[in-house]
């Protein structure tokens, strides 16, 4: 966002050397200021329009283009070129010419006026006329470039007026004025360039603004007048030499002799155009014509002006189109918006751009209340701006920032704002995660819940470092949690067991260990087992271990996580156990009832074989 410039401009423009030209003293009018306080866009752009078309037309009123011309005449030495011209051309047609035609030219009006035009197209015909007249005419376009150029930064001050009545109403002054110092800058020129008239001079000077596009364009179209203007001189030279010659044949018969006589009419021609009163009329088609050139251009000039100016105002609402609806709709946002400075005004549209989904309207118009859209306009850090973006939250910024304070950025470089809300922590609780050091270590130590980190904390400093760079944030939670409900001394065997092997929380790490170990009469024994490492198969181990879960030690659940496959093979072997005592003891199976039927028969038939 560029800083506020257009109070220095009008300042400028009040006190400079173009105060006291034209316009600059002529206020604009009530009609005008009604205008411009348009209801919509385009009576606003016809509005501006206008007030910059009358402030050019006026302040070019006062250009005199013939005492410019006269100058730029001088400087190309243009008389003794078109009297060494007209010698050349009179010779030339003189040369060409039989001596009753020249004759017959004293007699013959018509035949007077023939040689006339012969002469003039063949002087103002010329290379060395037209290229004259071409390199003066390019000298008054840059004289009048440079008067337009003033005339725009005098048309500055009523269009800059005219945008702020038209914004200052819906938006306030700041916006105003924000807008009117973008569209400023286009009414100004630096000095010593944009003068030059020439093949490339508009392509490389060429800009988008006023001071580029639109008078370049006007010195454009003055460089093609330079180009086509000989046959309107040649046309106003005409018109002037066929009167003289033709009422000044009289007054040659009496002044000359018969042997002059045998020229005609072409000393009169050369005469005449040599003459003062003949070149100040060229002058005088000069100046008409660029004078002419400039009117039709102004109104042109006076809309491309009023064409930026709009487009100025259309790229700032672009750029702020939030806000801006809302100040013209609520005015308490309208008198904060007012009191936002240029360089803020970024921060407000990101803010709003951020409050706005989450907490709609009516939670914007509510922290524009209590004070919270202030703070986070004017006094949030970039750090905390970055909380903004990256949570989507305005309150998370400020929570953070207000227990951060200035290591507001720590918790940004280290993301901790990304895995934990703020209000689970204090600024000391904060400072303790932080002195972690590294990275790993400040993240999975904010991961965890403010109770599991409360917990953690009553470990000394170079142990949990230690615990945070090797346990990931769930086992860090894990720890905690077995670290409040045990009792003193089953907690430092747990403490030192980790801190010397980490992979050993794993062991204890489910819920249903830590509440059968939690659950156990004996804690110190529970836990040595779980954490003691698992080797070979030793019977006397686990049957001592079975022991202590047979005389109510420790719970049974733990003897199933610890010796999972001793107790497999020890209840397989029961089982089997078991079931030989049961085949030892139980009776033999009675016969089955079909079998002694069949046996009957077979006893009863045995004697008849026989």
């Amino acid at each position: 966002m560029r800083k506020l410039v257009s109070s220095i401009v009008c300042l400028s423009l009040a006190t400079g050397p173009f105060a006291s030209v034209g316009y600059a003293q002529a206020p604009m009018t009530r009609a005008e200021q009604e205008a411009c306080a348009a209801k919509d866009e385009a009576e606003f752009a016809s509005a501006i329009e206008a007030v910059t078309i009358r402030a050019l037309e006026s302040d070019l009123s006062g250009v005199d283009y013939k005492a410019i011309v006269a100058d730029q005449w001088r400087k190309e030495s243009l008389d003794s070129v078109i009297d060494a011209r007209v010698d050349i051309a009179v010779a030339d047609v003189r040369e060409k010419t039989g001596w009753g035609t020249l004759l017959q030219s004293l007699a013959s009006s018509e035949q007077a006026q023939k040689l006339a035009t012969e002469v003039a197209e063949r002087t103002y015909r010329s290379d060395v006329v037209t290229g004259g007249i071409e390199r003066l005419a390019v000298g008054v376009s840059t004289v009048v470039g440079s008067s337009i150029e003033q005339a725009s930064r005098v048309a500055a001050v009523p269009a800059l007026k005219c945008l702020q009545a038209y914004l200052g109403p819906r938006y306030g002054s700041t916006i105003s004025e924000i807008v009117g110092g973008e569209a400023s800058r286009d009414f100004a020129v630096e000095a010593g360039k944009g003068n030059e008239i020439g093949p490339g001079s508009v392509a490389a000077q060429s800009t988008e603004g006023l001071a580029g596009a639109a008078i370049l364009l006007v010195r454009r179209q003055l460089g093609n007048l330079a180009r086509t203007v000989g046959a309107r001189i040649v046309g106003s030279v005409l018109s002037r030499l066929v009167s003289v010659v033709a009422g000044g044949v009289g007054l040659v018969l009496i002044a000359k002799d018969v042997w002059d006589l045998r020229h005609g009419v072409l000393p009169i021609i050369a005469q005449e155009m040599k003459s003062e009163a003949t070149k100040l009329k060229v002058q005088e088609e000069l100046a008409v014509g660029i004078s002419e050139q400039i009117k039709l251009h102004v109104r042109e000039i006076g809309q491309q002006s009023a064409g930026r100016v709009v487009a100025v105002w259309r790229q700032f609402q672009a750029a702020h189109l939030k806000a801006l609806e809302i100040a013209e709709r609520n005015e308490p946002f309208r008198k904060f918006l007012n009191g936002v400075g240029p360089e803020k005004l970024g921060r407000l549209d990101e803010v709003v751009s951020i409050v706005l989904p989450a907490e709609g309207e009516a939670g914007l118009l509510r922290r524009l209340e209590d004070g919270s859209l202030n703070t986070a306009v004017r006094s949030l850090s970039e750090p905390a701006m970055a909380i903004a973006r990256s949570t989507q939250s305005i309150e998370a910024a400020l929570k953070w920032a207000a227990i951060a304070g200035t290591r507001t950025n720590d918790v940004v470089e280290n993301g901790i704002h990304l895995v934990a809300k703020p209000e689970d922590f204090t600024t000391a609780a904060l400072g303790r995660v932080l002195a972690s050091g590294e990275r790993i270590a400040i993240t999975r130590l904010a991961s965890v819940s403010r109770e599991a980190r409360e917990t953690l904390f009553e470990i000394d400093d170079t142990t949990l470092k230690s615990l945070a760079r090797s346990l990931t944030a769930e086992e860090l939670g894990q720890l905690a949690r077995y670290l409040t409900g045990l009792s003193a001394k089953p907690r430092e065997a747990v403490l030192r067991a980790v801190a010397q092997s980490p992979g050993k929380m794993q062991l204890i790490a489910s819920d249903r260990v830590r509440g059968a170990v939690l659950a156990s009469a004996d804690q110190t024994a529970a836990v040595e087992m779980m954490l003691r490492t698992s080797g070979a198969f030793d019977p006397v181990v686990t049957w001592g271990d079975i022991k202590h879960a047979w005389q109510g030690d420790i719970s049974p659940i733990l003897i199933v996580e610890k010796h999972p496959i001793a107790l497999s093979v020890v209840g397989g072997g029961l089982l089997v156990l078991m079931l030989m005592v049961l085949r030892l003891f139980s009776a033999p199976r009675a016969a089955r009832p079909q079998q002694s039927r069949l046996a009957a028969g077979d006893a009863e038939q045995a004697p008849r074989g026989g």
